[in-house]
Parts: C-alpha cells; structure tokens; sequence
C-alpha cells in the first residue's frame, strides 16, 4: 500500500516545529533573513529551506500551511528531466544528485514552486550527499527514515498531530471524516486537496479556504514530456551557436599550422 502525509491546516498552529526539524534531518544550511511583516520567515522555499511554513490571511481569517513538494503522481519534474536524475522510488520523487546537471527545467516545470536550484556559492557549505554546484533540491519525504520504518522527520515533530504519516487510503477515509465535521463547524470552504490532482498527491491538504486563498494551484497542469523535447530543440541550436566559434578557432589553428610547416620547408 503506497504510504502519503496529510496536513490539516486547520490544526496547524505556526510553530514551525516541521520547518526545524526538516533542516535538522537534512543537514540543511541556515538562511539569514529579516523581519518582513508576516509570521512566514523566511519569505519563500529556496535550496536551503525545503518546508516552510507559509502564512495566509485575508479581512477576519488567517491560517498556516507547511509548504514543501508534494510527491504528484503524474510528476512534472519527472518529465522534462533532461538525465533522469528526477525520478520516483515507489511513491516518493527524489532527486539523483549524481546525474543532476542544474539545468533548472525542473524549476520552471513544477507547478506548485516547491523546487529550487542551489546557487553555487554556497555549495560548499552544504551536505555533499545532497548538494552539487547548481542542483535541484527539494523535500525528499525523508525516504531514508522512510525505508527505515520510520515516521518523516516533519510529522514526527509536529505537536498537534497536524501532519499525519501512512497508508494513502486510510488518510484518504479520515481526511473526509474531518472535512465533513469542518464543514457542519463553520468552515464551508473545507476540502480535502491532493486526492486526485495530478494523479494524486504523496502529500495532501485539508484546507479550510480555497486552494488559491492558500497558495496552490486551483486546477494544476502537469507539464508533458512535449515541452522537454521543446527545450531539448532548444538546447540544441544553442549548442550548435556555442560550437561555432569553437569549429572557427579550431579551422584557423589548422591554417596556421600548415603555414608554419609550409614556410619551414621552402627554408
């Protein structure tokens, strides 16, 4: 049975014990960061923060949503990889850092902006099992303490049970329960997202506002593997640009060399 995280954000309360304790697992470097105007800090996931605690609020509400990749099943990240570098252990989408050439499409690709490049000055400062110059990176679903038999760093941490670890139907069956009750308490709006989108979720929400209220997609489009071959062709007429001065150096190295040897033999 495929295992999956759910997020009730109606229980979150902002301690951001989740966002601690991923950096501590991951051996995820510190950001420096400034006092913006919101609870949410730092401001947005980056390489370094790969779950941030996100804050929403509008004229009498306000909420807190832990923010990370969600595992789709139908996995744009996968698709435009041009090396295969993303790709899925069972139900996880992980990313090899071996075969990670920072091309950055896996960026652009996924559609809830939960993957993000390492800048290249700090690389060094990093873990090197999960970090080379200019690689993806994102949540892992803590697939190490996964395939242990251990519960995900994140949910292990968070004291009001909030995030929840386990088999993807059963979560599936109380999410309904608690979204049913939040609707007959107050909460109209309350839905259960992740079920089906994108093929289904590794990491769904209860949300008590609508998607977009809370920073996700609506209605999200999985990026097909047509747009890869798109920057494929791409790639390729840049690389053929990029060759061009190359082949002219090489032609006018050759001329030269056989003037030399032609002027050495009329001596």
């Amino acid at each position: 049975m495929p295992k999956a995280m759910l997020i009730d954000t109606s229980k979150c309360m902002g301690c951001r014990g989740c966002q601690v304790a991923c950096k501590a697992w991951n051996d995820r470097p510190a950001e420096k960061t400034t006092n913006w105007g919101s609870y949410q800090n730092p401001a947005q996931l980056s390489a370094s923060t790969w779950n941030l605690v996100q804050f929403y609020e509008g004229p009498d509400w306000w909420v807190f949503r832990p923010h990370r990749c969600v595992h789709c099943t139908e996995a744009s990240c996968i698709n435009v990889c041009p090396t295969g570098s993303m790709h899925r252990e069972g139900e996880f989408v992980i990313n090899n850092q071996e075969w990670c050439i920072g091309c950055g499409y896996c960026v652009v690709a996924c559609p809830f902006g939960a993957v993000h490049r390492e800048p290249i000055e700090r690389t060094a400062d990093l873990n090197p099992q999960y970090a080379t110059a200019g690689s993806a990176q994102k949540c892992i679903f803590c697939i190490d303490r996964v395939k242990s038999g251990y519960v995900p760093a994140c949910a292990k941490t968070c004291p009001p049970r909030a995030i929840q670890f386990g088999e993807r139907d059963d979560l599936i069956a109380a999410a309904h329960k608690r979204v049913a009750y939040l609707v007959g308490s107050g909460f109209p709006e309350a839905r259960l997202y992740g079920e089906t989108e994108l093929g289904g979720l590794g990491q769904m929400y209860i949300l008590v506002k609508s998607p977009s209220a809370m920073g996700l997609p609506e209605k999200p489009v999985v990026a097909t593997a047509s747009v890869l071959m798109q920057w494929l062709s791409g790639l390729v007429v840049a690389g053929v640009v990029a060759a061009v001065p190359f082949w002219l150096l090489f032609r006018r190295r050759k001329r030269l060399e056989e003037e030399h040897s032609r002027i050495g033999g009329q001596q």
